[in-house]
């Protein structure tokens, strides 16, 4: 039987607990594609899981594959299967119960797009889950609109800074909270207006906002409610805002979890084809660095996004960045 190396763990734990396992090569089903995986995206879900901490991913569902990004080739299909043919380079962000820090990845069809012609491999990894929770938070939940201001906390991160873009593209006026050390970073994807967190207060600078994107929770959560005027929105992809605060202030507020969807990835590549967007790289590690990535990634907190090179030969590949 064929064999794939994959990143898994067997028990809850510290980065310790990730391990370089073998499991059998699976095989498409109707509408899946099997995707030889050349990078693989690691976001804050993955060392969330890794901990314990995600409630999705319980015991029961161990031992666990990790990764939610993915950026390879198509090698099978499903018999159903209509999108896509074997040699198409894609990108995709598999379901909860199909790890992507692997060789091999099974991608619905419905999870899937092909890649934008401006990325390689490694920016392509860092795309899906990312971009597709702002892009999802933005526009489906937020419904922001062109003219409208909206205030992103964490603008910096993987999520954050494919906001910035997004809402610059669609455009609305851009204002953002991050740490001094990542203001210019900030300036070049676009803010319109940057505010230093630990320096300033942000509901002392702002006011009758149109929506407030919310990437950071608890008190910053709290504090928000005040900036955004009667008819806006507040999104958070973490804690539940109060309904009885935004009743009050005659505001909508929800909490909102990211779906897969092939067809926002596509409608997110024509802008970076565009070129109003581009992933920014902060960091590659090997395959076998998993531990180091996800270490990196939890307690720099790094600008943009960290990818994992599953494919040695990636490693040499330029990648992409903000100018």
């Amino acid at each position: 039987m064929l064999s794939m190396k994959v990143v898994d763990i067997e028990r809850f734990g510290g980065s310790d607990v990730l391990k370089m396992d073998e499991l059998p090569l699976p095989t498409p089903k109707e509408h899946e594609v099997l995707v030889k995986v050349h990078a693989a995206g690691v976001n804050p879900v993955d060392y969330k899981i890794r901990a314990g901490h995600y409630p999705a991913v319980k015991e029961d569902a161990l031992p666990y594959v990790l990764g939610r990004d993915a950026a390879g080739d198509v090698i099978a299909v499903g018999p159903e299967v209509t999108k896509f043919r074997i040699g198409e380079y894609v990108f995709g962000m598999p379901g909860i119960r199909r790890g992507a820090y692997a060789e091999y990845v099974l991608l619905k069809e419905n999870e899937a797009a092909h890649v934008p012609a401006e990325l390689d491999y490694i920016s392509a990894a860092a795309v899906p889950l990312a971009a597709l929770t702002a892009w999802q938070g933005l526009f489906r939940h937020g419904r922001l609109r062109a003219g409208q201001s909206v205030l992103i906390h964490g603008g910096s991160g993987g999520v954050g800074h494919f906001a910035i873009q997004f809402a610059k593209a669609r455009g609305a006026q851009v204002i953002t909270t991050v740490a001094a050390e990542h203001t210019e970073f900030a300036r070049k994807l676009g803010a319109d207006r940057i505010i230093d967190y630990k320096a300033r207060r942000f509901e002392d600078e702002v006011e009758n906002l149109d929506m407030v994107f919310d990437l950071i929770g608890d008190e910053t959560q709290d504090r928000s409610f005040g900036c955004i005027k009667r008819g806006g929105v507040l999104v958070s992809t973490l804690n539940e805002p109060s309904q009885e605060r935004a009743a009050e202030r005659g505001i909508r507020a929800c909490r909102y979890t990211v779906e897969e969807s092939g067809e926002d990835l596509s409608e997110i590549g024509r802008l970076i084809d565009a070129g109003l967007v581009k992933p920014h790289i902060s960091r590659v590690f090997s395959f076998d660095q998993a531990p180091e990535a996800q270490d990196f990634l939890e307690k720099t907190h790094p600008e943009g996004k960290v990818v994992l090179a599953v494919d040695a030969m990636e490693m040499e590949t330029p990648v992409t960045s903000i100018p």
